[in-house]
């Protein structure tokens, strides 16, 4: 009969052992520090620094993902409503600033070589009309181009100027956020 009891005493001693929970912590660089139970959670590059530690059964674990808030670490980032930070709106600002530049110059491209084939069709009064229709058709072709330019300019200029800003104000992001810095414009 005592070894029914014997059994279940030594089961309790190996449960009792093994009762602490694993968990992960590491800090990224900008200095959050985070948590997670699951190693696979550890983002690969933070894997060899990840800290493991034991946590015993009664004390609640922390989310699968956390940044412990405390008073001598970095500051917490701030977000808008949807947990997106200031790095995310700098880059929507740059990706829509990009895109009017890349409108602006395709833009000027495509006016300069309209005005080369009107200035040449102007030149041709004595050629075939063979080449002259070629032309006009390259011109027509120059225009359809010159105006898709400037659909992109405008709607380009139209996100950066209203889009992005209402959206920055309907997500609670800081206005400041999405402000091109002078490095970006040149």
């Amino acid at each position: 009969m005592k070894k029914p009891y014997l059994l279940i005493l030594i089961c309790l001693i190996f449960a009792s052992a093994t009762s602490a929970q694993e968990i992960y912590r590491w800090v990224d660089e900008k200095g959050t520090i985070h948590f997670a139970d699951d190693m696979s959670l550890v983002p690969e590059k933070y894997r060899d620094k990840a800290q493991k530690k034991s946590v015993p059964k009664g004390v609640p674990s922390p989310p699968r993902e956390t940044r412990e808030d405390a008073s001598d670490e970095t500051p917490p980032q701030k977000t808008d409503r949807t947990g997106r930070g200031e790095e995310w709106w700098r880059a929507r600002a740059k990706e829509c600033h990009d895109q009017l530049l890349e409108a602006k110059k395709n833009h000027e491209s495509a006016q300069a070589e309209l005005r080369s084939k009107e200035k040449e069709l102007e030149e041709s009064t004595f050629k075939p009309k063979s080449l002259k229709r070629k032309l006009n058709a390259e011109i027509k072709g120059l225009e359809a181009k010159v105006k898709e330019w400037e659909r992109k300019r405008a709607e380009a200029e139209n996100v950066l100027e209203k889009v992005l800003p209402k959206e920055a104000e309907e997500y609670g992001a800081d206005p400041d956020w999405i402000q091109i810095k002078e490095s970006m414009q040149n």
